[in-house]
């Protein structure tokens, strides 16, 4: 998500034409979406059992967004996608994640 934030700020920099509200709004959107990921990501590895359910919706938003991209025709891109998101959700409720964030 960091990587999509500084392609968008340079894309926004770099544009001829576009709606400025538009393109801030999204960067805007892009940036604090990869901020929460990495707050949450530092909470999960300082063992914080508040920062599972937040990562856990995080990770499962991915999968509306690969099931649009396969209606769209990017099925090499939607499927990886929801691999991903259904693996690192599964990782978050496995038993030694559940242990090590003091939940048993």
């Amino acid at each position: 998500m960091g990587l999509v934030a500084v392609w968008l700020v340079w894309a926004d920099l770099t544009a001829t034409t576009t709606d400025l509200a538009s393109a801030v709004l999204v960067t805007a959107f892009a940036v604090g979406a990869a901020v929460a990921l990495w707050a949450l990501g530092t909470a999960l590895t300082r063992r914080r059992a508040g920062a599972r359910a937040p990562a856990i919706v995080l990770q499962l938003m991915l999968l509306p967004i690969g099931w649009f991209m396969l209606q769209g025709g990017l099925g090499w891109l939607g499927v990886p996608l929801m691999a991903l998101g259904l693996g690192v959700t599964a990782l978050l409720v496995s038993t030694p994640t559940t242990r090590a964030l003091g939940f048993e």
